[in-house]
Formats: structure tokens, sequence, C-alpha cells
């Protein structure tokens, strides 16, 4: 089965597509406007039919490459953009992570299974990857699951979600102080 592009290349791969269709263009252009002052040297004036259709031509597709150019441009800040904020977001969810591995008191064996299992590794690649016996990742895995107040994979990964998508990223949420009764 065939993996779907990756939006990142796919953008990439769109602005490549259309800085090739900018440089026919451009080509194009160039070729009506020399054949247009070549007619023009020959002493073919612009009330002639085929010299009217060229000039149009040139000029219509020279507007084209400029608004091409410029929807390059829009199409690759856009890229930049959202390749920021994917940056930005990796940064927090490795804040939020080390935020909750902290909390829960994890070794370091525990927070390397703790990514793993985030990244949708199952144990038997987790014990592959860390050359370790299927036994001991599940009885880590247990831990790990104990110690985040969890009962499985799913409820485990979705602590991150939930706290990158409240869009909090760590920040103290201030107690209510009680009231003095009087």
């Amino acid at each position: 089965m065939k993996r779907p592009l990756r939006p990142a290349k796919a953008k990439e791969r769109r602005a490549t597509v259309l800085a090739g269709v900018i440089i026919l263009q451009a080509l194009c252009a160039v070729f009506f406007i020399v054949d247009v002052l070549q007619d023009m040297r020959e002493g073919v004036h612009l009330d002639d039919l085929h010299l009217t259709l060229e000039s149009l031509a040139a000029l219509v597709l020279l507007v084209g490459v400029v608004f091409l150019m410029v929807e390059l441009r829009r199409l690759l800040n856009r890229m930049s953009d959202m390749d920021a904020g994917l940056r930005v977001a990796q940064g927090q969810m490795a804040g939020v992570m080390d935020g909750f591995f902290e909390d829960w008191n994890l070794t370091a064996a525990e927070r390397d299974i703790a990514i793993m299992i985030c990244k949708g590794l199952d144990n038997d690649e987790i014990a592959q990857v860390r050359h370790t016996a299927a036994g001991t990742v599940r009885a880590q895995v247990t831990r790990i699951y104990a110690k985040s107040g969890t009962h499985g994979r799913s409820q485990f990964v979705s602590l991150f979600l939930d706290e990158l998508m409240s869009g909090e990223f760590g920040e103290t949420v201030p107690q209510e102080t009680p009231q003095p009764q009087v």
C-alpha cells in the first residue's frame, strides 16, 4: 500500500510545479515578444490581425508570469509559516512530555519507553529497539501507566494531546484562595 505524501512534501512539490509553469510561461512570453518585435522591424503594423493576436498573447503571458510569481511567493511564505508552527509544536510537545515525566518521577528508561509509546511502537518493537526482553518492557510499561494514572496506551497518549489542545502548555492555573468567612 502506498503511503500518502506528507503535507510538507506535497507543498514542496506544488511549489516546484508552479516554478516550472512560471519558467515555461516566461519562455513562451519571450518567444512571442521577440516574434512581435521582429514582425514590427519587418514593417508589419499593429492593425494586422496576426500581429495584434501575438501582441495580446505576449501581454497575457507576461501578466500570467507576474501573477504566478506572486502566488509562488505566497505559497513559499505559507510553507515557511507552517514549518515554523510545526517546530513550535514539536518544541511544545517535548516540553509537555518533560513536564509530565518529571511529575510522574519516571526513570530515564521509563522516559524512553514512554516516548516510544507516544510514537506508536508496541511492546515487542520497543524491546527490539532497546535490546531488552519483552517482559521487561511490559513491566516498565505497567509502571509508567501506574505512575501516570492511566490504564492503557490510548489513555496515556491522550494525556499529551489533551494538554497540547488545551493551549496552556504548562501554564500555572491560579488557585482560588478561600475567602475568610465573616
